[in-house]
């Protein structure tokens, strides 16, 4: 389920091909000004989608098992 979400896009407006991640929220707890999310033993821990439309990857993200961050990317950016 999405908690949070980060959009690294630089173009927008494109929603027909991105690049989608989740990470367990958790790991977000070491970052600066962050809300903190409790330890999930069940969550997922990092996941990645390549070329997907932007409403694929928030109900792939939202199905996800426990809580997670959405990070977005531009097609050819963000995961290898």
């Amino acid at each position: 389920m999405i908690w949070n979400i980060v959009d690294n896009r630089k173009r927008k407006y494109r929603w027909v091909e991105i690049n989608a991640v989740i990470e367990n929220t958790e790991h977000d707890n070491t970052c600066e000004d962050t809300d903190f999310c409790e330890p999930q033993e069940d969550a997922v821990t990092y996941e990645q989608r390549k070329n997907i439309l932007l409403h694929d990857a928030i109900v792939w993200a939202e199905q996800a098992t426990g809580k997670v961050t959405l990070y977005l990317y531009d097609k050819g950016h963000g995961i290898h």
